[in-house]
């Protein structure tokens, strides 16, 4: 009954007030990580409040479905190391698709309901990631790029390690992704963690007091915006009487609106891993150093809101799995000797839309996505080539993919909100396509008008 009235007064479910009392549970139960001894306590300590977490929040089909992806990896890395990678990347995205396809995630969160598949999706990328890198521990360090000289593993982790690796004290729940090599070192206080490492014992409380602050912020404004901006709307008769620009500000502010709860998510979840310790990510260069916690930040949201450019978007949202997508899709997909194209770009938002759902407005999103961002680099050349002589026509370009970014981002997204072929499309329809046919548009502007490439100094070319 006080599960019932609590979640009536807040308004959500009781399943989801469970889930959010276990995440917001990750927080001290990761400060108390910074007190137990390396190696075997650390790792039974990350399993074990991972299972229980997990068992909490989603009962214990979750912890089956989770042990699936786990036990397929682990197996290929043990029984078929030289293909281990590739075997898991499809057996593991292959079972996720088929939790997708059975549970149908998307309508349950868009209704406010929850689900383990959220987690399973976090849990996926770290099963492949460490098999991959297992696989690259085979290979000779010579024709690596940096990442995968950086993150191989030449030893197979013990059963202990990668369980607590892939539960570590519910970092599945959302995340951030991080590497094996990354968690290792951290349980056993090597590398950056090591206490030798520079002499200084970085300190997380101000970042960790930031990141809860953040979070309350972000949920007080998803609390305050949310009544004034319902997903429902768009199949309301009364939204298709608007005029273009209101509709148009409407698919602006419903963006904006459902951003402030991945904010509020994603600002626990730093919370949680900067407490723990594993967040850290090395020192700065002033005077005194301070240190750095990129490994906790899954978000930048001024750089989101006031992105000058699509193309930072990446950099600057779900920024852990945006890296894991750049290293692990991306950048395998390029050919050696060659440069990567739109084909790369198009394969690797396919596999983000494919890893959120099979929903129609996922698969759109991020092929809008990929649009949006080649538009934008079209733009970017355009505003290089201008010579620095004619400041204001740099500066008029500037402005211009300022709002391409705005306009298009926002535009794209609710199809990635509303999941549906026919509500996207009829809200898109709505506005006239206007954020699909600009960047078409631009892209195809962009093989027409093909600017010189600007002078570089004798310094930028012997770089």
């Amino acid at each position: 009954m006080a599960m019932d009235s609590m979640a009536a007064s807040i308004g959500v479910s009781v399943p989801v007030l469970r889930f959010l009392l276990c995440f917001a549970a990750t927080v001290p139960l990761s400060f108390i990580c910074r007190f137990l001894p390396r190696g075997l306590p650390k790792h039974l300590y990350s399993a074990a409040v991972g299972v229980v977490l997990s068992y909490l929040s989603f009962g214990v089909s979750s912890n089956l479905h989770f042990l699936v992806p786990m036990f397929l990896g682990y197996a290929s890395m043990l029984l078929f190391r030289p293909r281990c990678g590739i075997l898991t990347f499809f057996l593991g995205f292959g079972y996720l698709i088929g939790c997708h396809v059975y549970y149908m995630s998307g309508d349950a969160w868009k209704e406010g309901g929850i689900d383990a598949t959220g987690a399973l999706m976090v849990l996926t990328l770290k099963v492949i990631s460490c098999a991959v890198n297992y696989n690259d521990g085979l290979l000779k360090e010579e024709g690596l790029r940096e990442a995968q000289k950086k993150f191989r593993l030449v030893k197979l982790p013990s059963l202990l390690e990668y369980i607590g690796y892939c539960l570590c004290c519910g970092s599945h729940f959302a995340g951030p992704v991080y590497e094996m090599k990354d968690y290792l070192d951290w349980a056993e206080e090597k590398g950056i963690w090591s206490p030798e490492a520079k002499g200084l014992s970085p300190s997380p409380y101000g970042a960790t007091i930031r990141a809860l602050l953040q979070a309350g912020f972000c949920m007080a404004m998803y609390l305050n915006l949310v009544p004034h901006f319902p997903l429902s709307k768009f199949t309301d008769p009364t939204y298709h009487e608007w005029c273009f620009w209101k509709k148009l500000s409407y698919q602006y502010m419903s963006g904006f609106t459902a951003r402030w709860k991945y904010y509020f998510i994603w600002s626990i979840s730093e919370a949680s891993i900067i407490i723990s310790g594993l967040g850290f990510s090395g020192w700065t260069d002033s005077s005194p150093p301070k240190p750095r916690w990129d490994r906790a930040k899954n978000v930048d949201i001024i750089g989101v809101e006031f992105a000058k450019s699509a193309v930072t978007i990446p950099a600057v949202w779900n920024i852990q799995v945006s890296t894991w997508l750049r290293h692990y899709v991306y950048e395998r997909l390029i050919q050696h000797g060659k440069k990567p194209g739109f084909f790369q770009l198009l394969a690797t938002q396919t596999v983000s839309a494919v890893w959120h759902g099979l929903y129609p407005g996922y698969i759109i999103f991020f092929v809008q996505s990929a649009l949006m961002i080649a538009g934008s680099r079209v733009i970017y050349r355009w505003q290089q080539a201008v010579p620095p002589t004619m400041a204001l026509a740099k500066n008029v370009l500037v402005i211009m993919n300022f709002a391409y970014t705005l306009l298009v981002l926002n535009y794209s997204c609710v199809g990635f909100m509303v999941l549906s072929l026919n509500e996207t499309l009829a809200s898109y329809g709505s506005v006239y396509y206007v954020g699909t046919i600009i960047p078409v548009v631009t892209i195809l502007l962009g093989k027409v008008i093909k600017p010189a490439r600007p002078a570089r100094s004798k310094a930028q070319k012997e770089q």
